[in-house]
């Protein structure tokens, strides 16, 4: 054993401050043992040993990695043999072994990095080396019933989710492990019949493979320049193990590590386990950099879930992605979703559902319409064996790759359509509470329907104020604001504009037809334009009537109508769009709802009844009552309440 620079006394101790000293250095200088500050944390401190003469400084152990000390921390020698750190309160953090009780001699910083204190008779009674954290240096022996711990991330010591660990069974194996109980995952990377394994001091990695000592190199090659580098091996963050090489003479700082090795070479295609989440964590992509370096990002619609851990996962961005289901795991408003195809992506091991053989066509609509699907991924027929298949896959996804060489396949992530992404337009407000509310669908007024509702009901009330003499009457009402009614009056050609010439018809009335638009002025806001074809006669009346009875009733259950147009002989409404048809196809369609849901919707068009014939403080006489007439969406608890109705 080399002589130590500077000896750690029995009874000794050291303080955690910002310009404490190292407590022990190596005779060669190379090493040294004391208190280091986290990054971006003056106040935090971790007992560590690291490289003392390279610009980087790097740690290749530590004492308390998932507890930092704080400032006036105390690390002591005791007498019975044991480093002992405790918080500036008194508060143990951390303390040695000392497994054999006899006199202690000092703690020593020897040339190879090892931290040992030895007895009286010169023997080692505890060392770094047989306490490793995530790195194994030259001339430390890596053997049967040690492990490495990757850190977390790159500034973060605390202890990560993959292990080095050589079994009983003398199996080297990298695993995945659960990071609160730290029970190990299969096993990624595994070598068999391994006793030890010795990095040496030309940044070979050998495997004595038996008792004789018999050594085989596990790396093909050395480090950079043999013995002119410093050598480490180090389980990182992103469970690959690495053998580094660092020049020990170097000019101006130019020089940096250098990875000699990689294992796997590709962690990102190596993980083939249905448990853990991945180097990149949940919900994310994994990706090789160019550097050998892991690359994470987050599929579209997701971000960080910690802004700054790149590695930690992602989450999506809003709760607006947790979609509403029926009881049969179906999407209610497919509509607001889109599908975003993504190459050479895949997560292979978190799919719930097959289908084949299937069409994209198939695959999309079945992912669309599935509640739990988060992604599918389609195999394209003409790359395999003639059947497409369609692997679904439901949050939250794990072990997420980039793959260049999956030519035949193609991710399709389901993710919310942009038109919907800010709070106004979120289709499912209030997020995780409507969860916990009764969905009824129950009546709205349709555009057509409007028109049918209200002409009979205000007919009596234009007959008794204005007939053909006092039609000058009416339109001077009509060009006058009216706060309550707060319309907006359109020219014929800005809505010609919007409705693109009125090509898209939506429904049809006994007095006109119904058309969507889009009012760009307005944030591109859509709408349903209604222009009257009857104008001479009784379209004139029912314009006048929809304008006057619809402006002056207000509830949250009924379509608003935003404005009018009275250009010459046009006459033109403009109502809310409803987005989410009609009753009538909700009922017939594909997916039809249970005999529970059929009587929800009974309750709900009896409940609005109700308010149009008792409530509704203009009298309304309504004509028939259809199906087609009405958009389904709407949400109420049991008890009916007026302020229960929500805007759809």
């Amino acid at each position: 054993m080399s002589q130590a620079f500077n000896n750690v006394t029995v009874g000794s101790y050291l303080v955690a401050t910002n310009d404490s000293l190292p407590w022990a250095t190596s005779p060669s200088g190379d090493f040294v043992f004391g208190f280091r500050s986290l990054p971006g944390q003056e106040e935090q401190f971790l007992l560590a040993i690291w490289f003392a003469t390279i610009p980087e400084k790097t740690i290749v152990w530590s004492a308390n990695r998932d507890y930092p000390a704080d400032r006036d921390s105390i690390v002591k020698l005791t007498t019975a043999g044991q480093l002992v750190l405790t918080k500036s309160d008194g508060l143990s953090l951390w303390a040695s072994d000392n497994p054999v009780n006899v006199p202690i001699s000092h703690g020593a910083m020897i040339d190879t990095g090892n931290l040992v204190i030895t007895s009286t008779n010169t023997s080692i009674i505890w060392e770094s080396f047989k306490n490793p954290t995530d790195t194994i240096l030259p001339a430390q022996v890596f053997g049967v019933g040690n492990s490495l711990l990757s850190s977390r991330s790159e500034s973060n010591f605390q202890q990560g989710k993959f292990q080095l660990r050589l079994t009983d069974n003398y199996d080297l194996m990298l695993n995945q492990i659960d990071v609160y109980t730290e029970n190990p995952y299969d096993a990624y990377y595994r070598v068999l019949n391994v006793l030890e394994l010795i990095l040496d001091k030309s940044g070979y990695l050998q495997n004595r493979n038996s008792p004789s000592g018999n050594i085989s190199n596990l790396t093909s090659e050395s480090g950079v320049n043999g013995e002119e580098s410093y050598y480490r091996a180090t389980l990182d963050f992103d469970g690959v193990f690495r053998l580094y090489a660092h020049p020990k003479k170097f000019n101006n700082g130019n020089q940096s590590w250098s990875t000699v090795r990689s294992v796997p070479e590709n962690i990102c295609l190596s993980i083939l386990d249905y448990l853990g989440s991945g180097p990149c964590g949940y919900n994310s992509i994994c990706a090789l950099a160019p550097t050998g370096k892991t690359n994470c990002q987050c599929p579209p619609g997701f971000s960080l879930m910690d802004v700054y851990d790149k590695y930690g996962g992602c989450k999506p961005d809003n709760t607006s992605y947790m979609q509403q289901c029926d009881q049969k795991g179906s999407v209610i408003a497919e509509e607001y979703y889109e599908l975003l195809d993504m190459k050479f992506v895949d997560w292979p091991l978190a799919d719930y559902d097959l289908l084949q053989p299937t069409t994209e066509f198939e695959c999309r609509t079945s992912c669309l319409r599935d509640c739990f699907c988060a992604v599918a991924i389609f195999q394209d027929p003409k790359y395999n064996d003639g059947i497409g298949r369609c692997w679904k896959k439901k949050l939250p996804l794990s072990n997420g790759r980039l793959n260049m060489s999956t030519v035949d396949r193609k991710a399709l992530f389901k993710t919310l359509k942009s038109e919907y992404n800010s709070p106004s337009q979120n289709p499912n407000p209030g997020g995780g509470k409507q969860n916990k509310e009764i969905l009824i669908l129950a009546v709205l007024l349709g555009a057509s329907a409007f028109l049918n509702l209200f002409s009979l009901a205000s007919i009596f009330l234009v007959v008794c104020c204005m007939w053909q003499r006092k039609l000058p009457n009416f339109y001077s009402v009509l060009n006058t604001k009216d706060p309550e009614m707060n319309l907006r009056s359109f020219t014929y050609k800005e809505l010609e504009e919007a409705t693109d010439g009125f090509k898209e018809e939506l429904g049809r009335g006994s007095f006109g037809n119904v058309y969507k638009g889009v009012l760009v002025s307005s944030y591109s806001k859509k709408v349903a334009v209604k222009k009257l074809d009857k104008v001479l006669k009784d379209g004139e009346k029912e314009f006048k009537t929809e304008v006057t009875v619809i402006g002056q009733t207000h509830h949250k259950n009924l379509v608003r109508l935003v404005g009018y147009c009275d250009e010459g002989e046009h006459r033109l409404l403009v109502y809310e769009f409803m987005y989410n048809g009609s009753l009538s196809s909700f009922l017939f369609g594909v997916l039809r709802p249970s005999w529970q849901r059929r009587m929800q919707i009974a309750s709900g068009i009896a409940r609005g009844l109700v308010y149009l014939h008792e409530e509704c403080s203009t009298q309304i006489i309504h004509c028939d009552i259809k199906p087609q007439k009405y958009s389904w969406t709407i949400l109420l608890r049991p008890k009916f309440q007026t302020s229960d109705w929500q805007n759809y």
